[in-house]
């Protein structure tokens, strides 16, 4: 017996699927917490301005 052809715009049906589709989640990586990011680069930029400030005050 021979399985029917399927259009190619269209899913042949999974034999023994239980599963109903879903979006999957796309996997968000090192953007997953942009605040961590934010936070460092606050920190950075914090330590930089003490650095001239404190070169300001040593003059």
């Amino acid at each position: 017996m021979t399985d029917p052809r399927v259009p190619p715009q269209e899913t042949p049906p999974a034999e023994g699927s239980i599963a109903e589709a879903h979006e999957e989640r796309a996997d968000g990586g090192m953007w997953e917490h942009p605040g961590v990011w934010v936070w460092l680069i606050v920190l950075g930029a914090v330590i930089v301005a003490a650095f001239f400030i404190a070169r300001i005050f040593a003059l």
